[in-house]
């Protein structure tokens, strides 16, 4: 597979996209204003503890308090300010050899509800960034990842990627991090760390203990909630996380990137640096390598097939709502035949959609109906078999008999419409206004409540041109029996200032706008 990353970074924002086979399958944005946090380490206040949602919230000093759930604490090394207490011998140490993969809901030895208290100062680490008005979701399990090796803080054991598949390697990697892992902590060696020396994983694990005892320094000297360990930002975090031996080239249109990526390189990976290109055509860098217009097709609600088909993608609070449409293909065999032919077309489509939106939470997504079970299974093992090319978790049940997919797919970020658009101010995010004959509806109303109440007869009704047009259109026209019903002498303004449902009434008499008063 040809895989390419490409960057392009402007005064406002960076956007960062990923190739594979010269398709777009994954997009990052990030604007000064919304800089990514998740990583970064905090010593924060406990601010409530809620038993009944076994989760308690966190003051870390930005935004909304975050949500730490009971399930994300672990043992009692998160605790920086234990009282002495007459039961202090009597408290369970937390178990530093557990492997990160087992059950951390009580079924460990572990009591189900931890030692917190309002007030309470406690280090955390955020795992998802705050997302529509909630606050980031939080865990008391540190790690600190670095190039090779990822450092994990009051543990005991030794991890290998799963990604490392040759068994002598595992076992070679394995033994290289017993006899480097310093006493107290945990080591997990990441994918790229296959076939590199001892030598180079020394040298990652003494920057990452270096990184660490500057935050053990930070802890003691900052009162909470305070920032104690900053992660990368994304640009490098990507680089360090995704730029692995199978990515052809890193394109950036941007000196200043360029050189600084050229310098992280030279100490993590100098053999990476040939690959690592500065463009510099006046042609934008999306356009000449096509990414675009993957782009403007991921902002779409609607994503033709190149059957003829489509998938219209529907975003909300609560879930994301997929739709499978037939459109223009016709086909030639019987019906079922042709929603299976779709279905996996379409399967395929979503799963790149998925990835390249990052849409997260719960996804419903309504197939093309299909009366055989085998057929079904076709379309549910393809959407799989393409999901084990995303990053993110995801969990995937079987078709119901209603011919509804459910699945759910990790949220750590923004989706990509979130962070790339900004919510409409005239339909507040509907997707739709008023019609204009409600508006008029509106404005009747607006000058009968008026007539009940006040004596004036000149008034000034200020509307867009398009809404004017309407007003004035028609045997009866609206301002006209306003007029005649209400004996009041209506001036109508056009102002294309105004949105389309909007309108502003101004007493002549008073020199006011009086809309905001009846």
């Amino acid at each position: 597979m040809k895989k390419d990353i490409f960057i392009n970074q402007t005064h406002k924002e960076t956007r960062i996209a990923i190739h594979e086979d010269d398709v777009l399958v994954e997009l990052y944005v990030e604007k000064p204003e919304n800089i990514r946090i998740v990583g970064n380490i905090y010593k924060g206040v406990v601010e409530n503890v809620l038993p009944g949602m076994q989760a308690a919230f966190v003051d870390i000093g930005i935004g909304a308090n975050a949500f730490l759930p009971f399930s994300e604490v672990d043992g009692e090394s998160f605790l920086l300010d234990q009282e002495d207490d007459d039961d202090d011998n009597k408290r369970s140490k937390p178990n530093k050899g557990r492997s990160r993969g087992r059950d951390r809901r009580g079924h460990s030895g572990r009591p189900a509800s931890p030692k917190l208290r309002t007030g309470q100062e406690i280090l955390v680490q955020v795992i998802k960034e705050p997302y529509m008005g909630k606050g980031a979701r939080v865990t008391t399990n540190i790690s600190l990842p670095g190039r090779f090796l990822v450092l994990v803080p009051s543990a005991d054991y030794v991890g290998i990627s799963r990604k490392i598949y040759n068994n002598y390697e595992r076992r070679r990697l394995r033994k290289s991090c017993h006899e480097m892992k310093p006493e107290g902590f945990g080591l997990i060696a990441r994918t790229v760390t296959e076939g590199k020396d001892d030598e180079t994983l020394g040298a990652d694990l003494n920057n990452l203990m270096d990184s660490y005892k500057r935050m053990e320094k930070a802890v003691k000297g900052k009162p909470g909630p305070a920032l104690v360990y900053k992660d990368m930002e994304t640009v490098s975090s990507l680089i360090r996380d995704l730029f692995t031996n199978d990515v052809q080239r890193v394109v950036t249109d941007n000196k200043g990137m360029y050189k600084q990526l050229n310098s992280y390189l030279k100490g993590a990976a100098p053999q990476l640096l040939n690959r690592l290109d500065h463009y510099k055509k006046k042609l934008p860098l999306f356009d000449a390598y096509n990414v675009q217009k993957g782009i403007d097709i991921s902002m779409s609600r609607n994503v033709r097939l190149k059957s003829g088909a489509s998938i219209v993608i529907e975003q909300t609070e609560a879930l994301v709502s997929i739709d499978v449409n037939s459109g223009k293909f016709i086909g030639r065999k019987d019906h079922e035949a042709n929603a299976v032919k779709i279905n996996l077309e379409a399967a395929r489509a979503i799963a790149q959609q998925l990835r390249l939106r990052d849409l997260g939470g719960l996804i419903v997504i309504d197939f093309i109906d299909m009366s055989r079970d085998d057929n079904k299974k076709k379309v549910y093992y393809e959407l799989r078999r393409e999901l084990r090319k995303d990053r993110a978790k995801v969990a995937v049940s079987y078709i119901s008999d209603f011919g509804l997919l459910e699945m759910t797919r990790q949220r750590i970020r923004l989706s990509l419409l979130l962070s790339a658009t900004e919510e409409c101010p005239v339909c507040k995010g509907r997707g739709r206004i008023m019609s204009k004959a409600a508006v008029a509806t509106q404005i009747e109303g607006w000058f009968r409540r008026f007539h009940s109440k006040k004596r004036e007869f000149r008034l000034q009704l200020i509307v867009n041109p398009e809404l004017a047009k309407f007003l004035r259109s028609g045997r009866k026209s609206v301002v006209r029996s306003i007029q005649w019903q209400h004996f009041i002498k209506v001036e109508l303004v056009e102002d294309e200032s105004k949105n389309m449902d909007e309108f502003r009434v101004v007493s002549k008499k008073q020199g006011k706008d009086i809309t905001d008063d009846y």
